[in-house]
């Protein structure tokens, strides 16, 4: 089972930066560079919590299983 971090798709698809959802959220541009990497391997549900609040989004849009 793979687990995959959609935060690039959805920034796109919103218009967003990546700086910008930083300014929006106020988390380090490390971690959102990290979450829009191909290469998440962990990751706090509060800063699930926070980029789904801030996108406007449920946590099904953003975590993808296949």
């Amino acid at each position: 089972m793979a687990i995959r971090v959609r935060l690039r798709e959805l920034l796109e698809q919103k218009g967003i930066s990546q700086r910008e959802l930083g300014r929006l959220t106020g988390l380090r541009a490390s971690t959102i560079n990290h979450l829009c990497s191909d290469n998440v391997d962990r990751v706090y549900l509060e800063t699930l919590e926070l980029i789904c609040k801030k996108l406007d989004i449920r946590i099904e849009e953003l975590i993808e299983i296949d």
